[in-house]
C-alpha cells in the first residue's frame, strides 16, 4: 500500500474489532520465550513489527508455532542459542531495544540490524547503561545506530537514572538484569512510563516492586511461561476515536481496547478538547484492563498538554495533532522533544503535514502548536512512518476534498489492517 487515499462525507458507524496491542505482542513472545515452559498467545498482532520479534526468536533458539488463531511459545528457560547470522529487527525500535537487553546478557556474540529507518534511530540510550551493566557494543557512529554488534554475559545489575522515560529502556535493563550474574536493578525515570512489562513478568513469578519511584528487580531470575490474551491496541483505537470525534454524524464502538492507565492519555486529552467518549464494559484480560470505547462526533476545543500526560499517549500525539486542527483554538504540546527520534522526526513531519492541509501549525523544539480552522484535502507526504501515514488518513475523513497520503507501506508494520478497518467503520450503520 503506497497510498492512502480518503474524502470527507461518510460518518463512522457500527462496531469494530481492532488488531492486538503492539506493546504487548513483543512482551508475550518475548518473555514467555525467555521463560521456563510453554504459554498459548491469544489475539497477537499479526504486523511486520511483531513479526521481526518472532523471527529474532526463533533465530536464537525459541520455538514458537501457529496454533489455529494462536501462537504457542515454547521458552529456552533464559538461555538462548547463538545464531548463525544477523537479527532482523526491519522496522522496529521495540524489537530492537528489548532483544538488546536480551542478547546483554548472553554469552555470546551477535548482530542486531534493521531497515534504512531503523538504522537512523538513536539505540545510545539502551547502549549505554547495558554497558555500564558489563555488555560490550559496537556500532555505527560510536555505537549510537544500528547494525549493533552485542557481546553479552557477565553483567552485574545495578542502580539507574534514566534521562527519558521509556518504557523500552526500562524493559530492556529488566531483561538484562534477569539474565545478570548478580546484583539488583534500581530504576528510575522522570515520569512513569507505559508498565506492561511489569504487569506480565508479575505474573510470570517474576519477583519485583517498586518502592516510591524507583522499580526494584533481583538479578538472576527466570520467568514462568504463561498464557496471554492479548487487547486491541489503543494505539491503533486513537485513530479511530479521533476520525470518529471530527466526522460529522458518526457514532461508533471499539470492542476489547486495552485501557491500562499508563496508555490512556489520549482517552484524557480528547476529554480535555469535549469529545464525547464513554468507557463501558471494563474488565481485566491476562492482568490488563480493558474495555468497550463509545465514541460520538462532537465539536472540540484546544487544549494544553504537557509534563507527565506526555508518556501516556506519546505514539498518538500525531493524530492528537489531527484532532487540534479540527477544535476551536489553540493546542499546545510541549515536553515531547522524544517525538524527534521516532520512525520519523514526528514533530516536523506532523506540522508539514498539517500545513499541506492548510492547517496553521508551528513546531517548537519539544513540541507543536496547532491553531484550529478550515482543514483542506491535500497530498501528504508520511515519510516512511506508520502513524503519520494513518494520521492524515484520518484529517481527510473529515477535511474537504480528498486527501492523498503518499509513502504509507510501513502501516503494514503495525496495523495491517487500517484501510479495511477504516473503510469498514464509514460503510457501518
Amino acid at each position: 500500500m503506497k497510498r492512502i487515499v480518503t474524502r470527507s462525507g461518510r460518518p463512522l458507524r457500527g462496531e469494530l474489532y481492532l488488531p492486538g496491542d503492539k506493546s504487548i505482542s513483543h512482551r508475550a513472545l518475548i518473555f514467555n520465550g525467555m521463560a521456563s515452559g510453554e504459554a498459548k498467545v491469544e489475539g497477537l498482532l499479526r504486523a511486520k513489527d511483531v513479526e521481526a520479534t518472532a523471527d529474532c526468536l526463533r533465530a536464537l533458539g525459541v520455538g514458537i508455532r501457529e496454533d489455529g488463531d494462536s501462537v504457542i511459545v515454547t521458552g529456552c528457560g533464559g538461555r538462548l542459542t547463538p545464531p548463525s547470522e544477523d537479527l532482523y529487527c526491519g522496522n522496529s525500535g521495540t524489537t530492537m531495544r528489548l532483544m538488546a537487553g536480551v542478547l546483554a546478557s548472553q554469552p555470546f556474540e551477535a548482530v542486531l540490524d534493521g531497515d534504512k529507518h531503523l538504522r537512523e534511530r538513536p539505540m545510545g540510550r539502551i547502549m549505554k547503561p547495558l554497558s555500564e551493566m558489563g555488555a560490550s557494543f559496537q556500532g555505527r557512529e560510536g555505537g549510537e545506530v544500528a547494525p549493533l554488534l552485542i557481546r553479552g554475559g557477565g553483567l552485574t545489575a545495578g542502580e539507574y537514572r534514566s534521562p527519558v522515560a521509556s518504557a523500552q529502556v526500562k524493559s530492556a535493563l529488566i531483561l538484562a538484569t534477569l539474565g545478570a550474574g548478580g546484583g539488583t536493578l534500581r530504576f528510575s525515570e522522570p515520569h512513569r512510563s507505559r508498565d506492561h512489562t511489569e504487569r506480565m513478568l508479575a505474573a510470570m513469578q517474576i519477583d519485583l516492586a517498586w518502592e516510591d519511584d524507583v522499580l526494584v528487580v533481583p538479578s538472576a531470575q527466570v520467568a514462568q511461561a504463561t498464557d496471554v490474551c492479548v487487547p486491541a491496541d489503543i494505539s491503533s483505537a486513537a485513530f479511530f476515536l479521533v476520525a470518529a470525534t471530527i466526522t460529522p454524524g458518526s457514532d461508533l464502538v471499539l470492542r476489547g481496547v486495552g485501557v491500562n492507565p499508563s496508555r490512556t492519555g489520549i482517552l484524557d486529552a480528547l476529554d480535555s478538547m469535549g469529545a464525547d467518549i464513554a468507557v463501558i464494559n471494563a474488565r481485566e484480560v491476562s492482568g490488563e484492563p480493558i474495555a468497550d470505547l463509545h465514541v460520538r462526533a462532537s465539536e472540540l476545543s484546544g487544549t494544553e498538554l504537557s509534563g507527565g500526560m506526555i508518556p501516556r499517549m506519546i505514539d498518538e500525539i500525531p493524530v492528537l495533532a489531527v484532532a487540534a486542527s479540527f477544535a476551536r483554538g489553540v493546542t499546545k504540546v510541549s515536553d515531547a522533544a522524544e517525538l524527534r527520534v521516532k520512525e520519523s522526526d514526528r514533530i516536523a513531519t506532523t506540522v508539514t503535514g498539517l500545513k499541506q492541509m492548510g492547517v496553521d501549525a508551528q513546531e517548537s523544539p519539544d513540541g507543536l502548536v496547532v491553531r484550529g480552522g478550515a482543514v483542506t484535502g491535500g497530498r501528504v507526504h508520511a515519510a516512511g512512518d506508520h502513524r503519520i501515514a494513518m494520521s492524515f488518513a484520518v484529517a481527510g475523513c473529515a477535511a474537504t476534498g480528498e486527501t492523498v497520503v503518499e509513502d504509507a507501506e510501513n502501516v503494514a508494520t503495525s496495523f495491517p489492517e487500517f484501510a479495511t478497518c477504516l473503510e469498514e467503520a464509514m460503510n457501518g450503520s
